[in-house]
């Protein structure tokens, strides 16, 4: 457009100035206007097939099928939008969870991910394309995945330019630790929470730059879009407040960021509170209060400005000191009396989490028993990112020295997303984002332009480097769903173990339908979804006491687990063992959080963990172990009859088990599946005399252990 009568050849040699071409100044010869349209186009493309393709590793090697824990539930209450319709989703009482409590689904969901693959579903069958609910949300994360490429690719080009955009949405394609959190089958909240959450940075940077009502109001609505999606959002509504104060205190603040901030404040508050899981808490919870504060900078700041042109100097100053004093003074009064009164309520243990990591783990052992809880490992950053993890401070370097509005939001976005992935595991998706756009904004250009040709191609066996590494971490570490495992037979064979979905088959199809089962928490969401029968505690763990409670029966004796058992009628019990197959993830490595929580609570002082160890301090399964680890009902329920397997090996504690000849007395074997990964109990149904004397037998043998063990 700019030089359309003069010959091409002069077009090239001007080409360094045109932003738009300058990446094909390395192809070698000049290049056809025309063509320049198609190959962005083409170009742009790509990265949306690759971040599909590069997902669907699962699927070919296992079938569709749902993945992990929590995407179960997903799936489940998607089913239920798709039949029943939203006012009955939104008002569903599901009493097949937390029995005898139950759970309100409607007020206690982020409903975003629900509503995307309904409407998709509805949208498919409205054409004709008839797609089964499963399907949909097995390809709903790979979808927004390339969806995410794209608002990547404007994201960066806002920074820098289109070049740099391409590279950005090539590496957010393909990095591990986005990808994660989106293979196919991965139906959790992240899977579109991360668009959500880049395609609201995109907005605000382009209100930022624009001063424009228009996107500013995109970005509140994007806003509202995250905030249906995943409780992340809290993240991104301190990120935003932290930009603008920074803005303020560099003397960057203007007219074009109280527009873009006022308006996605105001609106996208008024919409957050429409989701009944949030309601009240973007006015009264402490996590929202700075979004909120700034704000009120941001009214004292163009007030300030008012009076700067209307006073003289004398009189502002003294004006202005006054107006400071007493306004920090009734801000401070009213919100100490409202965090008194209980108005605004204290931060959530996750959150103290965040700022202090051992937080959770003194007090709160619900929530670092989840291993998303879990610190970040060095090793996982390079796993994770790779080349990225390099490249980080190199492009932190080139935005500082090019500082613009929209660079310092980036630089906040890439280090407080470092800060919080190293916190929590969970967090480790945040940094994948950030890096991907700053690696790429000024770097490339540096090396294509400052440095040696032979650097260039440095970059590219790097780049090259990349792109194996992504594929092959994701083929064989983020492809295998939790709930079909796989392994390498001595000939190199796959062996699959499909243990999980047998135990639900049989439980579905072989227990009464008002069933109660007793589990640890991590399977309560399969349990419901697969086997449809009613569970005692879940993945939602919002009640410590009822899972604390479960914990005391798994390591208490039969006895008083039964009285516990009864206590919450419960019918089966089902457990996870992974000692014949060597499954590291099984109940019985899990057994000491179980021990922790049962603990915690009032009702389970008598469960001390060192009771569980053995007097040098260490956790065994073999003769030397802790008698009461030995005779609690979760060791006898994952080793019952294992004593009869010469010689009753574990594989995963590497040990020859301690207790081999008991029997149960309040329990019976209802079902173990082919590999014994999953082994389910039936509740006998026992008179008090009963249990009295067993016990007293019980005791008995104990001793005589004890006695044994001693000499």
């Amino acid at each position: 457009n700019r030089c359309p009568k003069i010959p091409i050849s002069d077009c090239y040699k001007n080409l360094k100035s045109a932003p738009i071409n300058r990446s094909f100044r390395l192809i070698g010869r000049p290049l056809e206007w025309s063509l320049l349209p198609c190959t962005f186009t083409t170009c742009s493309f790509s990265p949306f097939l690759l971040a599909f393709s590069t997902r669907l590793f699962s699927v070919l090697r296992f079938e569709s099928v749902i993945h992990e824990f929590d995407p179960y539930f997903n799936y489940r209450t998607t089913r239920f939008l798709v039949e029943e319709g939203f006012y009955n989703f939104h008002n569903w009482f599901d009493d097949r969870a937390w029995y005898p409590l139950g759970r309100i689904i409607g007020g206690t969901i982020y409903p975003g991910l629900m509503i995307t693959s309904a409407a998709l579903y509805h949208v498919l069958n409205f054409f004709h394309i008839t797609i089964d609910i499963r399907n949909v949300c097995v390809f709903l994360a790979p979808l927004f995945s390339s969806f995410t490429a794209i608002v990547t690719y404007h994201f960066t080009k806002e920074l820098k330019d289109a070049g740099a955009g391409l590279l950005a949405a090539a590496m957010i394609a393909v990095v591990p630790g986005y990808i994660s959190r989106s293979v196919a089958g991965s139906y959790d909240n992240e899977g579109i929470a991360i668009f959500c959450m880049l395609l609201t940075y995109y907005m605000w940077i382009k209100a930022v730059n624009t001063g424009s009502i228009y996107w500013s109001a995109m970005c509140a609505l994007a806003y509202f879009y995250m905030v249906s999606s995943w409780g992340g959002y809290v993240f991104l509504i301190n990120l935003i407040p932290l930009h603008v104060l920074v803005l303020m205190l560099t003397g960057r603040f203007s007219h074009r960021i109280y527009v873009a901030y006022c308006t996605v404040y105001c609106l996208g508050t008024i919409l957050s509170m429409q989701i009944s899981f949030v309601g009240f808490q973007p006015v009264q919870s402490s996590e929202h209060m700075a979004a909120f504060g700034v704000f009120g900078l941001c009214q004292i700041h163009a007030f300030v400005d008012y009076l700067r042109s209307k006073l003289n100097t004398q009189q502002f100053e003294v004006l202005f000191k006054s107006v400071i004093s007493l306004v920090g003074f009734v801000l401070l009064s009213v919100g100490t009396v409202l965090m008194l009164t209980g108005k605004i309520s204290p931060w959530t243990g996750r959150f103290y989490s965040l700022l202090d990591p051992s937080y959770a783990k003194n007090n709160i052992p619900i929530i670092a028993s989840v291993s998303e809880h879990q610190p970040t490992t060095w090793s996982s950053y390079y796993f994770d990112l790779q080349l990225l993890v390099f490249m980080f401070p190199v492009g932190l370097y080139y935005c500082f020295n090019n500082l613009s509005d929209a660079r310092i939001f980036i630089i906040m976005y890439g280090v407080t997303s470092m800060y919080f992935s190293a916190v929590m595991v969970s967090q480790h998706v945040y940094r994948s984002e950030s890096l991907s756009s700053i690696c790429s904004t000024d770097i490339l250009y540096h090396f294509v332009y400052q440095v040696a040709s032979g650097m260039i191609l440095v970059m590219t066996f790097f780049l090259i480097t990349y792109t194996f590494h992504s594929t092959w971490v994701t083929s064989e570490a983020y492809s295998s769903p939790s709930i079909v495992l796989s392994a390498r037979g001595g000939d190199g064979s796959r062996i699959i173990f499909d243990d999980f979905r047998e135990a639900y088959y049989w439980l579905r199809h072989n227990t009464p339908v008002d069933a109660k089962v007793m589990s640890w928490w991590d399977y309560g969401y399969q349990i419901t979804a697969m086997a449809n029968r009613t569970i005692l505690v879940d993945n939602n763990t919002w009640n410590n006491t009822h899972i604390s409670r479960v914990g005391q029966a798994m390591a208490s004796t039969e006895e008083k687990a039964y009285e516990i058992m009864r206590e919450l009628d419960v019918s089966y019990v089902l457990v996870i063992f992974g000692g014949l197959t060597g499954y590291s993830s099984d109940d019985i490595n899990k057994f000491l959080w179980m021990v922790r929580i049962g603990g915690s609570t009032d009702t389970g002082k008598h469960i001390k963990e060192h009771d569980y160890y053995t007097p040098t301090g260490e956790f065994r399964v073999d003769r030397e172990g802790s008698p009461v680890l030995l005779n609690c009902l979760m060791y006898k329920m994952c080793y019952y009859r294992f004593g009869q397997r010469p010689p009753g090996y574990d594989r995963v504690r590497n040990a020859e088990i301690g207790n081999k000849d008991f029997e149960l007395d309040v329990l019976e074997e209802a079902y173990t599946t082919e590999h014994w990964l999953v082994r389910i109990y039936k509740v006998n149904f026992l008179s008090v005399t009963t249990v009295l004397l067993s016990s007293l037998y019980r005791s008995q043998d104990l001793a005589t252990f004890s006695t044994h063990k001693l000499f």
